[in-house]
This record gives C-alpha cells, sequence and structure tokens, in this order.
C-alpha cells in the first residue's frame, strides 16, 4: 500500500477548516476522583459551548447511560444539541489526543483519511488504559475512510505540524526506549515524513515537569501560523521548569521553518506551580485548541492566565480567545489540547 504522502495526503495545521471536534466524555475515577470529575465535567461543558456555534463536537460516551447523562449536561450548558452528535464507544479515558487518529487530507481530491498508531499507554505506564488503542478502529466503523497504520507507537500531543511541511516534536518522547527502542531517530523521521507529509522535523529535548507523557510538544511549544511559535517560558529561575524551557526556547530561535525562514518565536508565561501535596500537575497555557471561531486556553487560576489569554488573542485577531479554568482537569496530567482531536474540513 503506498504511504499518505505518496497518496498526496497531508497533516494539515489546526487552525485550517474542521469539520468537528472528537471528545471522549471524562469518566474514569481513577483519573479523577468523584468530585474532582464533577469539576472535570464542568469544564468539558464549557469547552463545547465555545466551540459548537463554530463546528461539529464529536462525543464517544460508554453507553447509553453515559449518552443521556451527557445530553442533559450540555442541554443545562444551553448547548445546540443539533451540533452534538455522540457515539457509543466504550473507552478506558479521555486522552483522544493521543490514542486517537491523526487526521490526514488530500485537498486536490477532497478526501480525508486516517493514520492509526499504535497507542502503548505513554510506554507502557497504564496497563488498564492499553485498550484503548483500538479506538481509531470503532470510530472508522463509522466514518469509514482510508486507514493508514504505520505500526510505530506514537502520540497525538506529541507531534504539531505548521500544514507546509514543518513539524515539532521532542527527543525525550519519540526517542524514548519505551515507545520504539528498535528505531533509530532517522528511522522514526522516516515514518513522520511518509506518513504526515513533512519534509522539516524539529526537535525540542524535553518537556515541563509533572508531565507523565515524557515530553509532549503541546505543553511546550505550538504552531499559531505557519512560521510563528508560542514557546512556553518559564520567567522564575528557582522553577524547576525554567531552565527546560530556556533551553526549548533557544533551540527555537535557531530553528528555519521548511522554506528556510527563521521562525518567529513568542514566548508564553507560565501558571508557576500548579499541583497538590503529592505532586506537581503538568499546567501549560500552550495546551489550547484552536477550532474554526474560537481558541479554547487552559488557564488555571494563576495572575499570568490573562496575560496568556491577551497574547493569543493578538495571535488570533479573526477568534475569539476564551479561558476554561482546568486545574482539576490537570490533575489527570493533561488539559483541554490532550482532550481533543481535530477532524479536518475536506
Amino acid at each position: 500500500m503506498n504511504s499518505p504522502k505518496e497518496l498526496g495526503f497531508r497533516m494539515p495545521a489546526e487552525w485550517e477548516p474542521q469539520e468537528a471536534i472528537w471528545l471522549a466524555w471524562p469518566h474514569n475515577k481513577d483519573t479523577w476522583p468523584a468530585e474532582m470529575l464533577m469539576e472535570v465535567e464542568d469544564s468539558y461543558a464549557k469547552f463545547v459551548k465555545v466551540l459548537h456555534t463554530g463546528q461539529k463536537v464529536k462525543i464517544l460516551v460508554g453507553n447509553h447511560d453515559s449518552e443521556l447523562k451527557v445530553r442533559e449536561k450540555l442541554n443545562q450548558a444551553g448547548i445546540n444539541l443539533s451540533q452534538i452528535i455522540l457515539y457509543q464507544i466504550g473507552n478506558q479515558d479521555a486522552w483522544i489526543r493521543d490514542y486517537g487518529p491523526t487526521f490526514v487530507v488530500n485537498n486536490k481530491e477532497n478526501k480525508l483519511a486516517m493514520v492509526k498508531w499504535v497507542f502503548n499507554a505513554w510506554g507502557d505506564k497504564y496497563d488498564d488504559l492499553k485498550p484503548d488503542n483500538g479506538i481509531p478502529y470503532e470510530m472508522n466503523k463509522i466514518m469509514k475512510l482510508p486507514l493508514f497504520e504505520p505500526g510505530i507507537v506514537l502520540e497525538g500531543g506529541s507531534i504539531e505540524a505548521n500544514g507546509s511541511g514543518t513539524l515539532l516534536t521532542t527527543e525525550q518522547c519519540l526517542l524514548s526506549k519505551n515507545r520504539n527502542s528498535n528505531l533509530k531517530k532517522d528511522e522514526i523521521e522516516k515514518y513522520l515524513k511518509d506518513y504526515l507529509n513533512v519534509s522539516n522535523i524539529l526537535w525540542l529535548r524535553e518537556g515541563i515537569a509533572g508531565d507523565d507523557t515524557d515530553g509532549h510538544i503541546d505543553d511546550i511549544a505550538r504552531f499559531v501560523n505557519q512560521n510563528t511559535v508560542v514557546c512556553a517560558f518559564e520567567e522564575n529561575e528557582n522553577d524547576e521548569n525554567h531552565s527546560i524551557l530556556l533551553e526549548n526556547y533557544k533551540l527555537l530561535s535557531q530553528m528555519r521553518d521548511e522554506r528556510g525562514n527563521k521562525l518567529n518565536i513568542i514566548k508564553l508565561p507560565m501558571p508557576g506551580f500548579v499541583g497538590d501535596d503529592e505532586r506537581r500537575y503538568p499546567a501549560s497555557y500552550t495546551n489550547f485548541y484552536i477550532g474554526n471561531e474560537a481558541v479554547v486556553v487552559s488557564i488555571f487560576g494563576h495572575e499570568n492566565d490573562s496575560k496568556a489569554l491577551e497574547i493569543l488573542q493578538k495571535l488570533f485577531p479573526n477568534r475569539k480567545v476564551v479561558g476554561v479554568n482546568c486545574k482539576a482537569m490537570a490533575y489527570g496530567f493533561g488539559a483541554l489540547h490532550c482532550v481533543s482531536q481535530q477532524e479536518p474540513k475536506i
């Protein structure tokens, strides 16, 4: 079978037109204890409310009872349910960015396809979550799209594309021995080039403290247009993220896009320490979702929330930038970008 690249497919940028956003409604009480789970559901409802006027929202719910509960929750939030499509597909947890497919498009032929990676629960960390590896097959029973399977372990939160040939990722994640120990860096690059149709792969070193994904890119650097990257930056030199993010900023400042132009790097502040007595949560303002009409930003009740929203609003003048408090969600080691996956419009 020919690769997506050979067939003219590519991974579009997130700001390109979308048909829908995919979510998996939160329900796992191991991830979020009961009261916290209610807070996370509230964050989901706010997330959906901001986005649903501009695109369809497709949500996985475990069963009939779950569907009724979610419908009621969304209805109470004042959401137009005609924009919502619920699928009774059993799932272990909410992180559809990581176990879901990466959608690729062929613009000349107006075709959509799926790339289905292997999901091993972030390097064999959570055996109980591994069944979510099968979710893309269940989605495709509904969508009936061409399905490409590279056969390598990869999560959606570990890759960030500008839609025109450049991809950002981290060495800490993609080169970790608990994912593809049999592959060298250039071999992993070949898979990314063949299956996502990119020519220029930019490697940062590592991700933020508290991140159990081994350094996903969506917590540290995101494209906001073809050659502009917002980069998480910690000003406090006593914070453990300071040196990590400073190094990433310096690396990005030397990098170029697929046309050889230097990237435009914009610092995005960090929300400081977000966590409890037991652990730090992986909290970052780069964990935002770019929808058709709005950019929804994970915020954490910190004084830098408003600064981050202001920076992003200037970068997205034609979209409304809205913050949703994700402190409870971050307890489960993720935020809005982690729980979502975009379906491009063709």
